[in-house]
C-alpha cells in the first residue's frame, strides 16, 4: 500500500531479458534507505518487489503481464521514474491509499496552463469512466492528484508546482502514456 506522494526521482540503469521476465535496475538516495530484499516499491505507480540490492542500485524482475498493461514495457535506460516505499503502518496518508494495481493506461492529449495552472487532460477507455469522479483521487504514475473534470473519455487534472518539480510530470507531454489507477473508494461506489 502507497500513499501518491512521490518520495524522490529514479534513474534506470539497466534492463535486461531473462526468459519472459524483464530485470529493471534503478538507482536511487532515498528509497534504499530501510529496504530490504522482498520489500515493496512504487514504480511509476506500479508495486514491485526488491529482488538486489547493491548499495544504490535496486532491482526489479517485471513479469510480463506487468509490461503488457503499464508504461514500465516502454522505459529506457537513463529515464527517470517516480519513486514510492511502501507505507508503514502509523505514517502519514498524505496522498490517498494507492494499492500499485494498475487499472490502465491513459493518454496525455493536452498539457496546457489555464489561468498559470498546469493543466493535464488525459484520455481513457469509455469503460472506465464510471471512476473518474470529479473532486475524487486518481493515481497517475504513481502520484496522488484529485481530478478537476470528466468529459466524454477524458478527464484533467491540476498541477502544482511542487508536484511538478518533484515527478516526472515535467518531462510528460501530449501523446505520453501515463499509469493509472482509481481510487479504491471511487470502485466500491
Amino acid at each position: 500500500m502507497f500513499t501518491g506522494i512521490i518520495e524522490e526521482i529514479g534513474i534506470v540503469e539497466n534492463i535486461k531479458r531473462i526468459g519472459n521476465v524483464v530485470q529493471v535496475t534503478i538507482r536511487a538516495k532515498k528509497t534504499v534507505e530501510d529496504i530490504k530484499i522482498g520489500d515493496s516499491v512504487s514504480i511509476n505507480g506500479v508495486c514491485l518487489t526488491v529482488t538486489k540490492i547493491n548499495k544504490d542500485i535496486l532491482s526489479f524482475d517485471v513479469m510480463p503481464e506487468t509490461i503488457k498493461t503499464t508504461n514500465l514495457g516502454l522505459l529506457h535506460i537513463k529515464d527517470k521514474i517516480n519513486l514510492e516505499r511502501a507505507l508503514k503502518l502509523g505514517d502519514r496518508v498524505s496522498g490517498h491509499f494507492v494499492t500499485g494495481h494498475i487499472d490502465c493506461l491513459g493518454l496525455i492529449r493536452k498539457k496546457t496552463y489555464i489561468n498559470n495552472n498546469l493543466c493535464f487532460e488525459i484520455a481513457i477507455p469509455s469503460k472506465f469512466l464510471k471512476y473518474i469522479l470529479p473532486k475524487g483521487s486518481i493515481a497517475l504514475d504513481g502520484i496522488s492528484l484529485t481530478i478537476a473534470d470528466r468529459r466524454s473519455n477524458t478527464f484533467s487534472v491540476y498541477i502544482i508546482p511542487h508536484t511538478l518539480e518533484n515527478t516526472i510530470l515535467k518531462t510528460k507531454g501530449s501523446s505520453d502514456k501515463v499509469n493509472l489507477e482509481f481510487d479504491i473508494l471511487a470502485k466500491k461506489a
